[in-house]
């Protein structure tokens, strides 16, 4: 497994040169996605209002090529992977509102959004994580909030793999403990397999 090239997640920020790992193990830093989270009284009424259709606490949803994830009753994070122009058409709007409209969480600068993908990503998981992610227990609309890589996170599952986000100052931590597992997963799984 060779190390990707250094990718400074900000300029001079918390995980300034540090390398993510590819190959089996692959991590994918996504933090210049665009996302927008809303937090506290009148959010939940305002996206709905909107013509969002939100999911149940800690189930995803979908709003043009938007993920819908509901953190809380009045906790909702919006991911606009490929979807950037319908989000900022959202965010707009919400600025430009003076009613009810509960407050921005501030979760595209504040959290880190990275992807676990690969062959050998569920392996990794599961020492990364003490929950049973298998894809009969976690489903592709669940959503968990948890310790991933010793780090409070939100986890779900997307098409490729996993994503966790978590406290964008953990970045260079968190990239360091999931290559030290892809590295072990790596090693052992091709060991299993040289000895079958």
């Amino acid at each position: 497994m060779a190390p990707s090239a250094v990718f400074p997640f900000m300029a001079g920020g918390a995980a300034h040169g540090t390398k993510l790992p590819i190959g089996a193990v692959t991590l994918s830093d996504l933090t210049a996605t665009p996302r927008f989270g809303l937090k506290g009284g009148g959010g939940a009424a305002w996206l709905t209002a909107h013509g969002i259709a939100l999911p149940a606490v800690n189930r995803i949803g979908a709003h043009h090529g938007m993920r819908i994830l509901r953190l809380g009753n009045e906790d909702i994070l919006l991911l606009a992977e490929g979807a950037a122009e319908a989000l900022a058409e959202l965010k707009a709007a919400w600025a430009n509102d003076a009613g009810a409209k509960a407050y921005s969480s501030w979760r595209e600068e504040g959290w880190a959004w990275m992807r676990l993908s690969g062959p050998h990503a569920p392996q990794a998981m599961e020492r990364l994580c003490a929950l049973d992610l298998r894809a009969d227990q976690f489903g592709v609309e669940d959503i968990t909030q948890t310790r991933v890589g010793h780090i409070e996170a939100v986890t779900f599952r997307s098409q490729a793999g996993f994503d966790v986000l978590f406290d964008v100052t953990a970045s260079a931590y968190f990239a360091r403990t999931a290559a030290a597992v892809a590295r072990h997963c790596t090693d052992f799984l091709t060991d299993t397999e040289g000895h079958t």
